[in-house]
Order: structure tokens, then sequence, then C-alpha cells
């Protein structure tokens, strides 16, 4: 049975929604990391609000999309350490 591609692009948003209040900066603030930081939370956000731009629309393949490449931004950034997290369901850590 396929997926359904409007529960899924919910659940996916509520994912990025729960992911941008979790992910918190963790280098020092003057450091070159801390501007790596915040461009990664920056560019989570931006896709974040561009998924809900397209959900608006009924547009659920890119919200999808937008939503996914978010939460990718933040999964990097906790990868690369950026991002102080603990929550191995929001994260891939």
């Amino acid at each position: 049975m396929p997926a359904d591609l409007h529960e899924k692009t919910i659940r996916y948003e509520r994912l990025l929604s729960a992911a941008l209040l979790k992910a918190v900066p963790s280098p020092i603030e003057s450091s070159h990391m801390m501007n790596v930081a915040k461009d990664f939370k920056r560019m989570a956000d931006s896709y974040h609000k561009d998924g809900l731009h397209f959900m608006d629309q009924n547009d659920y393949v890119n919200a999808l999309a937008s939503f996914s490449y978010g939460h990718a931004w933040l999964d990097a950034g906790a990868k690369l350490g950026v991002f102080n997290v603990d929550d191995d369901v929001l994260f891939t850590i």
C-alpha cells in the first residue's frame, strides 16, 4: 500500500518543527562554527517556511521535499556537532 502523501507531509512538518526547537547551537558565540550553526538553522527554518507555503497551495509534493531538506540541514548540523541534541528520534546521532 502506497504512503498517504497528505499524512506524511503533515508528519514531516511536525518532525521539522520539533527539531527546529531542539537544535540548540553549541559552539562558542564568536567562533566560525557558531556562524555555521546559525546558517544551518536558518536554512532549515527557510525550508520549513517554504514547506508551509507549499501546503497552503495544496502542493504536498514540494511541501514534503521542503520539510525533508530542512530536516537534513539540522541532521547535518547535529552530525557536525554544531547543535547540542540528545534526541535520537528527531536526529541521526
